[in-house]
């Protein structure tokens, strides 16, 4: 009974999510949002705000690891031209990986 306890006590612990600072640069737009994984892909996404530099910015609250994700421009699909990595998805295009350590 006692290893039972300890296995729902253990696997209750939970990861802080940390504060992601996130920002998009070069791109005219009325509205930019970033949406992936951690937004269950949402048509919505996380609306970033345009700064008066020509960056828009937002921070994401994510869990530590590896997130996919795309931007959408006036509603459409767009890709992070300062994203460091990337991989294939499934529509021929690729996603946008933001690590969090």
């Amino acid at each position: 009974m006692a290893k039972i306890q300890a296995e729902k006590v253990l696997g209750a612990k939970k990861t802080a999510k940390r504060r992601v600072p996130f920002v998009v640069k070069g791109i005219e737009a009325r509205l930019i949002a970033v949406t992936g994984d951690f937004t269950g892909w949402s048509a919505e996404g996380i609306r970033l705000d345009r700064g008066g530099n020509g960056e828009w910015q937002g921070t994401l609250q994510l869990d530590p690891g590896d997130h996919e994700y795309r931007l959408l421009v006036d509603g459409a699909w767009r890709d992070h031209a300062e994203a460091g990595r990337r991989v294939p998805n499934s529509f021929g295009s690729e996603n946008c990986v933001l690590t969090v350590v």
